[in-house]
């Protein structure tokens, strides 16, 4: 009852309310109506401090820095930490001169320079580890770590100078996965990533069975791992995290001044598990290098982690940082081809950022289109298809792609003749360079010129098809080998002697795919029907080993088109071919070598990754 007769009441004062005021009912409702309730704004992004500790680093500088400035996130809420020292290079400078035209855009910036002594007294070489290195890196990151606590950062971004985050959205990818301390998982070369998945009782790396699935992207998710370094996320709004440090190393601790190690058993004891994550692909770094090796090695290690970098991100250098282009040259080849299809844009964009940052310079040549080719066209040039020819995988005939393909490749061999060119280096736009790309191949070809090899062709890039006995290694010359039945022509260098012989071959009247035709210039095909086509076949084919460039991407993997695969049949411009989804033997990757095939060569073949104490694989 008093409920009810509080509502009466209630009820019978807003009836007064109207009675009494004129025009009080729509005034009533018109009050209402003026003053919604408004939403709340939405939070302010955590602020984060980066914290960026440099050291010989001036030719990763650029990029490294452009990768920052591309951050999804408000600058006006990331704080910079910087610090170099002991350098032979100009990192000093550079960072200087970005720190003065970013701090701007940042909500705040420390400077934290040490122009000398150049190295320490220690070392054996800018890429030796002292115990006196060790030492000064762990306190720098320690006075990173107070900075961030002092300036009531949430989190803290440690990043190494040499480390690409290409994924923009990586803070707030790392920030959503709430944990203390989190690392995105980097690519390389090799399966050398920022994180050990077992670890010694000492603090040393252990070999596991965990780590490949996760570096290959076999498991996805967040892991907990007993190390991440290099590129880490640190919330400090834990209260765990208030025990972590770099420097001093924990009392209990009694095993290797490694600053990883350190921290990795100051988490430990605070209670904090680290965590890697490679639910997204989120940026590479190199692989590391020897203690004997020297910055002119680390500048051309970290050139071929740039080259990685741009398969599938169209990274750029830092806009405030000049950076002057690498010289370029053609390594002693009258001429640098590098055939694209005019609508494929991105991969010529990327092709020529490559060659430009290994230090090449490419003669764009256009590709002849296939999908663009007519009936018309192909009785004009005489062309016919090999009779009984089929695709050794999906069965199909020729297709108009793989017609464009030959007739792209065929175009260079005619200006290799018609401009008397003495040597030429052939390139498609969709491979990638192997490190040390233009070092390694000068070297074979020097060598080649001293052994005063006879040489038509040899290729750089392929598919080995034979792998049931080794090819034959080439007396006199490091890392060249007798050329058998291969598929692919990614790359390859072709002599005006070479050139003249396959143009002399009329293959027109007789088309097959341009990778068919080869083997079978030089003999070495394994279907006789189709050389009996051809006389002679004394092409002098020869193959780099190891391989110096490989394709972008492979059938079934994110980012494989092929031009040659998804096309019309030749004679039939209505008929739509796309076998290469069902059928991509010929585009898959490079099948098992048998132990008893492996090729032996002289010369020096790159070592795998480092396998230091701090390094995984």
């Amino acid at each position: 009852m008093r409920a009810l007769g509080a509502v009466g009441v209630g009820v019978l004062w807003a009836l007064l309310l109207v009675a009494l005021v004129p025009g009080g009912a729509s005034e009533l409702v018109t009050l209402v109506q003026q003053e919604p309730v408004k939403p709340e704004s939405s939070l302010l992004k955590p602020k984060v401090m980066i914290a960026i500790v440099a050291r010989n680093a001036a030719h990763s500088l650029p990029y490294y820095l452009g990768c920052i400035e591309r951050l999804e996130y408000p600058k006006e809420r990331i704080a910079i930490w910087a610090a170099t020292d002991h350098n032979m290079d100009n990192t000093t400078a550079m960072l200087r001169e970005w720190l003065k035209r970013a701090q701007r855009v940042y909500h705040y910036v420390e400077w934290r320079p040490m122009e000398e002594p150049r190295s320490y007294t220690d070392e054996w070489g800018p890429k030796h580890w002292p115990p006196s290195r060790f030492n000064h890196v762990m306190k720098l990151r320690q006075a990173a770590l107070k900075a961030a606590r002092e300036r009531w950062a949430d989190y803290i971004l440690f990043v190494d100078s040499d480390n690409l985050l290409t994924n923009p959205h990586v803070l707030n990818l790392l920030m959503a996965e709430n944990l203390t301390l989190v690392a995105p998982m980097l690519e390389s070369r090799s399966l050398y990533s920022n994180f050990w998945c077992g670890i010694t009782p000492q603090g040393y790396y252990k070999r596991t069975p965990d780590y490949q699935p996760i570096r290959e992207w076999k498991r996805l998710g967040c892991f907990p791992v007993p190390m991440v370094h290099s590129t880490f996320l640190l919330d400090l709004r834990r209260e765990s995290s208030r025990d972590l440090a770099f420097y001093p190393p924990h009392p209990d601790y009694s095993w290797a001044f490694d600053d990883i190690m350190v921290f990795a058993f100051s988490a430990r004891q605070a209670g904090v598990q680290m965590y890697v994550c490679n639910r997204e692909h989120y940026g590479f770094l190199p692989v590391p290098l020897k203690a004997q090796q020297n910055v002119e090695d680390e500048s051309e290690s970290f050139i071929h982690t740039i080259t990685e970098a741009l398969i599938d991100h169209n990274i750029e250098p830092s806009e405030h940082l000049y950076s002057p282009p690498s010289p370029q040259d053609t390594i002693g080849f009258d001429e640098i081809f590098l055939i694209n299809l005019k609508r494929r844009l991105d991969r010529r964009t990327r092709m020529l950022k490559t060659m430009a940052s290994v230090g090449l310079h490419a003669t764009l040549t256009d590709a002849v289109d296939g999908k663009a080719l007519n009936t018309s066209q192909l009785q004009a040039l005489g062309i016919e298809m090999m009779p009984h020819y089929k695709d050794p995988y999906s069965g199909r005939v020729l297709t108009r792609g793989e017609i464009g393909c030959f007739l792209s490749h065929h175009s260079i061999w005619t200006q290799v003749l018609e401009r008397s060119l003495d040597r030429v280096l052939v390139l498609e736009d969709d491979v990638r360079f192997e490190p040390r790309f233009k070092r390694r191949l000068q070297a074979i070809m020097d060598d080649i010129d001293k052994a005063q090899l006879d040489w038509d062709l040899i290729y750089v890039g392929r598919k080995r098809m034979q792998v049931q006995q080794p090819e034959q290694s080439v007396e006199g010359v490091n890392n060249l080998v007798e050329a058998d039945y291969s598929y692919w022509t990614l790359g390859y260098a072709l002599s005006q002697q070479g050139a003249r012989k396959l143009l002399a071959a009329d293959p027109f009247t007789r088309m097959l795919p341009v990778d068919e035709f080869l083997p079978i210039m030089f003999n070495k095909h394994p279907n006789t029907v189709y050389m009996s086509h051809f006389e002679p076949r004394d092409l002098k084919a020869f193959s780099v080993e190891p391989l110096l460039i490989y394709p972008t991407h492979y059938t079934g993997e994110p980012g494989y088109i092929s031009d040659t695969e998804t096309s019309t049949i030749w004679d039939d411009e209505a008929v739509t071919t796309d076998w290469d989804r069902q059928h991509a033997r010929k585009t898959a990757q490079q099948g098992r070598i048998r132990p008893v095939a492996q090729n032996s060569v002289t010369g020096d073949s790159p070592p795998p990754a480092a396998r230091a104490s701090r390094d995984e694989l």
